[in-house]
């Protein structure tokens, strides 16, 4: 499991983000901390994979507690979470080293990717001895596509909910299969996952039944 530290000065927010994490396979959260200081303090006693880091918090602001981190615990990775939208402190954030900046509100499969990218990166990272440039092209390369404008007709909730049925069932489903799980119609349901697959978030099979057509069959990467 990923061990992930929320930080928010919120703790209606905090407790979405975590939420958020519990929700995706393989992270679990070990810790909240809703100040810079306990931030830090979070960070040494539980030693996260992962910080979710706000910007704005009470006592110091969270580039500071980047800047700690980074001095003192390098193996920690971070995700800055913040409303902070002004570009002096989203270009300090990327020179202070984050994985990835989102910026709120943000929705859950927005956060989603972020961490199925991180996971990906450590699962590339631990099967390597010996890193060649292939290797270190396709990991810096394994940079998750961002959330696009969904096509006329098509609604976020709608698709998160499309989204999170498909997560649901990793063996993959057919269109109708999806359709009767999310109370959709066929029609409906088909358009988000050819979506889904041209966007790259999914990917689609064929499987032949015994009427000789093939059946479609998507699956979430």
């Amino acid at each position: 499991m990923i061990r992930v530290l929320v930080v928010d000065d919120d703790f209606m927010v905090a407790k979405v983000h975590s939420g958020y994490v519990t929700r995706t396979p393989g992270f679990e959260v070990v810790g909240v901390a809703h100040t810079g200081a306990d931030a830090l303090h979070a960070a040494r006693d539980l030693r996260p994979d992962l910080v979710l880091l706000d910007i704005y918090l009470p006592d110091m602001d969270g580039l500071t507690v980047l800047q700690e981190l980074r001095s003192s615990q390098g193996d920690t990775d971070v995700i800055v979470i913040s409303a902070a939208n002004d570009v002096d402190t989203v270009r300090r954030a990327m020179r202070g080293g984050v994985l990835h900046y989102l910026i709120k509100p943000f929705s859950y499969s927005a956060l989603f990717d972020q961490l199925r990218h991180f996971a990906t990166l450590h699962e590339r990272l631990d099967r390597l001895a010996v890193a060649g440039q292939a290797d270190v092209d396709q990991v810096f390369g394994a940079r998750p596509r961002g959330a696009s404008t969904l096509p006329k007709g098509l609604t976020d909730q709608t698709a998160e909910l499309v989204s999170r049925v498909l997560r649901q069932h990793p063996q993959g489903l057919s269109a109708s299969e999806c359709a009767q799980l999310t109370e959709l119609s066929r029609v409906s349901a088909r358009r988000y996952l050819e979506h889904f697959t041209e966007s790259g978030k999914a990917d689609v099979t064929l499987r032949y039944g015994g009427t000789g057509r093939p059946e479609r069959r998507y699956r979430w990467i």
